[in-house]
């Protein structure tokens, strides 16, 4: 392996990730809208159609790194690769609403697969001496999808059909398929074979993390409100045309204040970030409930790419500085899995909640839940911490 991070290998699985995360953040930001108007659903189907897709990613999550363990990493990536990307094409055969449910829910198998399998995979291409940073930029690829994925589906669609979208976002899957392609991934390694034991929940989840994991849980509930609707928000507000912009100030945001948010968590300690963070977080959803013009729907995009967009690797971070080395995996798979929870029963009951109050209220609500959120990580994270 080479001694230099942008490596050819590196640089391809950032490639790869990105137009990843740019096919899921554009199906996410597109679909609610595709729902309402094409299949006259309404929006708790909008929000059942998002909980299916990670509804079948949390099932599989646990057991993904076994997967990729058995089948090793080549034959994983390209083989949830190539599934995902056929997926990905039968969303132009889609012609009822319930077909667009059960391809949403086979999809999220082959989502979760490949983005576990695309970690170990970019580590074997970073230094050893590099890791952090390396890892550090495989995750701003992910960040960057947050921005493209929203523009190029809100952009495309004021001169396309949804059916030639999802066609344009086909293409964009094709393409980091085939950068996996060109990758030459090493063969899974040959370990020595242990006694069998009989199956335990220890084996797939790291009790040390359950409260962290619970507060990431309480997170994305209330951060659904944003994934899963804020492109239909905008749109019964005539502000569609510049939800777009709201994801680049969003993400903007996030990235500008990362490399002061790592700095502040290392020398002050974890809560001298977090506590802020979930503080900026409610602000930014109480502004998004009084949203009229564009100007404030920018602002509150401020707010919570500060306050979501720091609190989400720091409390990421927590997770794996709770537990020892060998138990890290389990610790991001636990936690990983809390986090989609939330986020499946978020674009639920958000869905009921607007259905049967208001966006404004359901917004409101969401700032509350945050700052209830902050009490249970002062009470179940913070102590804990204090007294280590």
């Amino acid at each position: 392996m080479s001694e230099s991070l942008w490596n050819r290998a590196f640089i391809l699985c950032l490639c790869n990730n990105l137009f990843l995360f740019i096919y899921y953040f554009a199906t996410l930001t597109i679909l609610p809208i595709y729902i309402l108007q094409d299949l006259g659903g309404t929006v708790k189907d909008a929000g059942l159609a998002l909980t299916l897709f990670l509804l079948s990613s949390i099932a599989i999550r646990p057991f993904s790194g076994l997967i990729v363990e058995k089948l090793g990493k080549k034959i994983a990536l390209r083989g949830a690769g190539i599934l995902f990307l056929l997926f990905a094409f039968s969303y132009l055969l889609i012609d009822s609403l319930w077909s667009l449910l059960l391809v949403r829910f086979l999809h999220g198998f082959w989502f979760s697969i490949l983005t576990t399998v695309n970690v170990p995979v970019v580590n074997e291409f970073i230094p050893e001496n590099r890791k952090g940073e390396g890892m550090g930029y495989f995750v701003m690829s992910t960040n960057l999808g947050v921005v493209f994925g929203p523009l190029l589906a809100l952009t495309a669609i004021q001169s396309m059909s949804f059916n030639a979208l999802f066609g344009l976002l086909s293409l964009v899957t094709t393409i980091g398929y085939v950068f996996t392609l060109t990758l030459k991934v090493p063969e899974q390694r040959q370990v020595t074979k242990i006694p069998h034991k009989r199956f335990s929940v220890h084996d797939v989840v790291e009790l040390k993390v359950l409260s962290i994991s619970m507060v990431a849980l309480l997170t994305a509930f209330a951060y659904s409100s944003i994934t899963s609707f804020i492109t239909a928000f905008a749109q019964s507000q005539n502000l569609l045309p510049y939800a777009s912009v709201f994801f680049i100030v969003f993400a903007a945001s996030m990235i500008l204040v990362r490399p002061w948010v790592g700095k502040f968590y290392d020398q002050k300690g974890p809560s001298f970030v977090i506590y802020p963070s979930f503080i900026a977080f409610a602000i930014g959803l109480v502004v998004v409930s009084f949203v009229q013009n564009q100007w404030v729907l920018w602002l509150s995009a401020v707010f919570i790419g500060l306050g979501y967009g720091s609190l989400f690797p720091c409390l990421q971070t927590l997770a794996i500085q709770s537990v020892d080395k060998a138990r890290m995996g389990h610790a991001i798979s636990t936690f990983f899995t809390l986090f989609d929870v939330g986020l499946a029963l978020g674009s639920v009951v958000m869905g009921y909640c607007i259905a049967y109050f208001d966006y404004q209220l359901t917004y409101l609500a969401c700032a509350v839940i945050v700052l209830a959120t902050l009490l249970f990580y002062k009470a179940k994270v913070a102590v804990k911490l204090y007294l280590s």
